[in-house]
């Protein structure tokens, strides 16, 4: 059997009538930058999300580098991230000139420790910047009690986390302003790249829209130095077929997760941990172990693919060679380097798939 790690044509399959007549909406508009569709698309995820506003801009990234200047971060100014993330939260910092602050992890959840932030904050600290990773909430109330006590912004990226919820309510609106990412291969993602921002405070959401359209709020009238970062209307045209589908793809997710919780809670993987006020989506299914690169090799040998999310901490990338970070300097994020893999999860997986796959992995 051949299992990718994700079927991303599957998705297409299932909403192909409804994807080609969005996309046939689009062309026959004549309309292709901005324009009704992403502002309905807008509306659409605002209202899911639980948020007042959403702008949509070109890509994850984007929506986090705008978000921080929205926010007034500037050269020389801290942001706090988690030492165990993806590049792209570290690189957003840097595009401002500002300095990403890295913490720990909580060893449980993967997700940055609250109980670590104090400690970090200076008084060029101007954003805390949690990442709710592999679909799962960070804690967000210790983190913004904190915010508040030193009067600091809180910039959430949720690019793996759409449709989680946080003590109930969905991430969207907790902190001052979250980024997402419509990367192909998230829960919701398009057929290409994407992204937007979603927050309840109307400031932030002008700032973001006259940043991503060259600083504009009036054709060729330029109030900042602004950016091109739009997200197109072909891909708010599929993002709104797939939205209709979003929590019906994240309960799939949620059985699959189920299956393998069940099914491999004897062997000597670490599974995941999620607390009670968590309600995950999903977007990876991570577990630990001690020999990773040898479980992926016999899982690839049996035609099953895995991930590791990921390889090389932001602080040990050649990138930031010049931070001057070495090995042990964040010794929990590395070890998570090291150990951690992602099984094959994803809203189009059979359960004859999924067997196949808890049974090399029992089998080892």
């Amino acid at each position: 059997m051949n299992i990718p790690f994700l079927d991303l044509k599957a998705t297409y399959h299932e909403l192909q009538p409804e994807i080609d007549a969005a996309v046939k909406r689009v062309l026959d508009s004549g309309w292709y930058i901005l324009g009704e569709e992403v502002d309905a698309f807008e509306q659409e995820y605002a209202a899911y999300c639980e948020a007042k506003h959403c702008v949509g801009v070109a890509n994850g990234l984007d929506a986090l580098h705008l978000a921080l200047l929205a926010l007034g971060v500037k050269p020389g100014d801290e942001v706090i991230v988690p030492s165990n993330t993806y590049i792209a939260t570290w690189l957003a910092v840097s595009q401002c000139g500002a300095i990403p602050i890295p913490v720990e992890p909580d060893t449980a959840t993967y997700n940055i420790d609250p109980a670590r932030i104090e400690a970090a904050i200076t008084p060029r600290t101007k954003v805390i910047l949690p990442v709710h990773l592999y679909g799962q909430p960070a804690d967000m109330h210790p983190i913004l009690e904190v915010a508040r006590r030193h009067g600091l912004k809180v910039l959430e990226d949720g690019a793996q986390a759409h449709g989680a919820r946080y003590k109930g309510k969905r991430i969207g609106a907790h902190g001052d302003v979250v980024a997402w990412s419509f990367y192909p291969g998230k829960n919701l993602g398009a057929f290409g790249d994407g992204g937007a921002i979603t927050t309840d405070a109307p400031e932030i959401a002008e700032r973001i829209r006259m940043l991503r359209n060259y600083g504009s709020r009036v054709k060729y009238v330029n109030d900042v130095r602004g950016f091109n970062s739009r997200l197109d209307p072909i891909q708010a045209a599929v993002l709104r077929v797939k939205l209709k589908m979003l929590d019906i793809w994240n309960a799939r997710r949620s059985e699959i997760a189920s299956r393998y919780n069940t099914a491999l809670a004897n062997s000597e993987l670490i599974l995941p941990f999620v607390p009670e006020w968590a309600e995950p989506v999903w977007h990876l299914y991570v577990v630990q172990h001690p020999q990773h690169d040898v479980l992926q090799k016999k899982l690839g040998e049996a035609g099953i693919g895995t991930l590791i999310h990921y390889p090389i901490p932001p602080h040990l990338q050649q990138a930031y060679a010049t931070a001057g970070y070495i090995n042990g300097h964040f010794p929990i994020a590395e070890q998570m380097a090291n150990q951690l893999l992602s099984l094959p999860i994803g809203p189009h997986y059979t359960v004859s798939q999924q067997s196949y796959v808890i049974s090399n992995i029992k089998s080892e």
